[in-house]
């Protein structure tokens, strides 16, 4: 090359080092100095142990205490129909876990993929763009509900198709009507809920949570029993309470109380939109098939002899099993913000040890949880329902209700883990194998063909779990934890709309 093309002034030695690094970013990842030395000894694991579970308990605690009382919001609701009626309790049920379930499912999965974003965002100090995801996500969550209300309009002739009782189909169907309020609250919450996990404003979201559970029992109390307006007492208080939930969170967030997060409506909201919904999407089919294997136990609980006993009692006791999943799904928001706020900082080795944290802490719940469980199974059946066949029927479920504890304690963390580092598409098919190639199939042969009843279902499913948890700890195990971290970092840029950064970075650097 001819040197009277050369510049005058050539790049300083340290700039040109900066320019190779940014240009080789994507082919080579170096840890962030901040993150936590190798661990060599057990001294060194036990020391980063209680500083990684100050952190993860910082945000699973009050994650824990919002999702019990959200939880117990629709479980409340099904006490109080334990005591309207035997028929009441089976509608409201199946309503819980099959129309809302489904919607559940399909909701909370679209809004995770602002666990994935809004975390690795914030991780690497892009608060800007944690409003706009917050706002995109509500374009589609409140357009995917719009559709889903089909699903609510039709549930009596739905639930009748696929084999449900008339008279179970006809009070569900109605209940399902009265419920169409819940769903719009769901679209509206759980991005909300993402947007605030990721920057480790749990707390307030505890409060609201408290003051919401607090109201619910009270008002289904008096519209419920006291005034005898049974099921739409029941739809009435529990549409209020999710709202309330909205309504505060919402103001919390306008408030200026976030800082950069939040500034206010924009149409950038419109925005790379369809790249979006192939997230949500992928976030949604992941979280669908969980929520849904669960809600097929149900089901197929309703296709027994005696269905109504079958379903009250598996339902009081995926009731039980739900709110000890609360706990796991505390866990599993906590470990999703560390490890995605980890990789979008660029400290792969704290985003693993992370998960060792999260996974052995939430083994020593299950167990402490299982142990209550175990000791107090003669009362707690009383507290759901007054027929004595069913609460026989709970008692006999309660050793492997127990045993389900203690796996779904950890699967949600794993799960947690998958949505920090944006795997959710692999998760999906992972999920589709173990629980309908083999979880279903399995249940049913045990319930139907060995007459071993619920309990059959039951074993042949948790088979499946058992056989996912195992698939993820593969996964997890054999993680190259630098390049999540790269990829961490190509993700925000490109979802950030700052892929031309590193770029203007150089020229920056070249010009000075």
């Amino acid at each position: 090359m001819d040197d009277s093309r050369q510049p005058l002034l050539s790049p300083r030695q340290e700039d040109q080092d900066q320019i190779q690094s940014l240009n080789s970013f994507t082919s080579s990842f170096v840890p962030d100095a901040d993150d936590i030395p190798p661990i060599k000894d057990v001294g060194d694991f036990f020391r980063e142990f209680y500083r990684e579970s100050k952190k993860l308990w910082y945000l699973a605690g009050p994650a824990i205490f919002t999702s019990i009382c959200q939880y117990s919001l629709g479980a409340i609701t099904q006490v109080f129909s334990g005591q309207v009626g035997t028929l009441e309790l089976a509608a409201v049920s199946v309503e819980n876990s099959v129309i809302a379930g489904f919607s559940f499912g399909v909701m909370l999965g679209m809004g995770s993929a602002l666990e994935t974003l809004c975390g690795q965002a914030f991780g690497a100090g892009q608060l800007d763009m944690l409003g706009i995801y917050l706002q995109r996500s509500w374009v589609i969550l409140g357009t995917t509900a719009s559709l889903l209300c089909l699903l609510y309009v039709f549930a009596a002739q739905l639930l009748k198709l696929i084999g449900q009782t008339a008279a179970i189909s006809k009070t569900a169907g109605i209940f399902s009507i009265w419920m169409i309020p819940q769903l719009f609250a769901y679209a509206m919450n759980f991005p909300m809920a993402k947007f605030l996990q990721a920057q480790s404003k749990i707390m307030v979201m505890a409060v609201i949570a408290a003051a919401a559970l607090v109201l619910h029992t009270v008002f289904s109390w008096l519209l419920m029993l006291k005034l005898g307006w049974g099921l739409v007492g029941a739809a009435v208080v529990l549409d209020a309470s999710w709202w309330f939930i909205d309504l505060s969170q919402f103001l919390y967030i306008i408030s200026g109380t976030c800082g950069r997060a939040w500034n206010g409506f924009s149409w950038k909201a419109f925005q790379n939109v369809w790249g979006f919904v192939r997230l949500s999407l992928a976030s949604a089919v992941m979280l669908c098939l969980e929520v849904w294997y669960f809600m097929a136990l149900i089901l197929f609980a309703g296709y027994l002899k005696n269905a109504e006993v079958s379903v009250d009692a598996l339902s009081i006791c995926m009731n039980i099993l739900g709110w000890t999943i609360m706990v796991a799904l505390g866990v599993n928001a906590a470990i999703s913000v560390r490890v995605s706020n980890e990789l979008g900082a660029g400290h792969p080795r704290t985003a693993k040890f992370s998960l060792v944290v999260a996974v052995i802490s939430s083994v020593i719940i299950g167990l402490i949880l299982s142990a209550i469980l175990i000791v107090t199974r003669n009362i707690y059946p009383s507290l759901f329902s007054k027929d004595s066949q069913v609460q026989e029927l709970v008692r006999e479920l309660t050793p492997l209700l127990a045993l389900c504890i203690i796996i779904n304690n950890v699967q949600p963390v794993l799960s947690g883990v998958a949505i920090g580092a944006g795997w959710q598409a692999i998760v999906a098919y992972v999920n589709i194998g173990c629980y309908y190639v083999f979880g279903i199939p399995l249940g049913l042969i045990l319930g139907y063909k060995l007459e071993l009843g619920v309990r059959g279902i039951w074993y042949g499913m948790m088979s499946g779990t058992a056989v996912q948890t195992c698939a993820l700890f593969w996964m997890v195990y054999r993680t190259n934890w630098n390049k999540e971290a790269s990829i961490a970092e190509d993700r925000i840029r490109k979802w950030g709309g700052h892929a031309d950064n590193k770029e203007n970075n150089i020229d920056k650097i070249t010009l000075s």
